[in-house]
């Protein structure tokens, strides 16, 4: 069953946007992207002793399973050089599995929607773009309607 998934992709180590880009492209490659947000600079969440975040979301179409689609991330990540690190730390390359059509999953290892995604603003700007309609299992608000109620003030830039 094909379904339309949401991914947030960000880094703020290295060439930051070579590594997002390569990451698109691979994407590109491996599903049927949809959709791409503009690239976005913010602040970093958890730990302000590091460099900016630059994060962009993409919406595709997949027939994965949740778990597939986490193994796909995990490779990008990977080939990109990430290696493990302290939780809210510099990134080479992250891939969150945001959204996953209207499915809502909670297991050891997995969570989908990404359980923080209401509370970040860097998440949502980008997640907007591209599935701002999109409805966001279990509670049925639209990712627009989280945005508009998002309390994060951490600055976040457009590029």
């Amino acid at each position: 069953m094909r379904r339309e998934a949401v991914l947030l992709l960000g880094s703020n180590l290295g060439r930051r946007v070579r590594q997002i880009r390569g990451a698109v492209e691979r994407l590109s490659r491996e599903t049927e992207l949809l959709s791409i947000s503009h690239m976005y600079a913010s602040e970093p969440f958890g730990r302000a002793d590091q460099p900016w975040f630059l994060n962009l979301a993409v919406r595709l179409a997949t027939s994965r399973s949740p778990w597939e689609l986490l193994r796909l991330a995990k490779r990008l990540e990977d080939d990109a050089g990430r290696r493990g690190g302290v939780r809210w730390g510099p990134r080479r390359l992250d891939v969150d599995i945001i959204l996953l059509g209207d499915m809502a999953v909670s297991e050891t290892g997995l969570t989908i929607p990404h359980p923080s995604m209401a509370r970040r603003r860097f998440c949502l700007l980008p997640v907007a773009e591209v599935a701002g309609a999109m409805i966001v299992p279990p509670g049925g608000r639209t990712v627009s309607q989280m945005l508009s109620s998002c309390e994060d003030m951490l600055e976040v830039i457009r590029l």
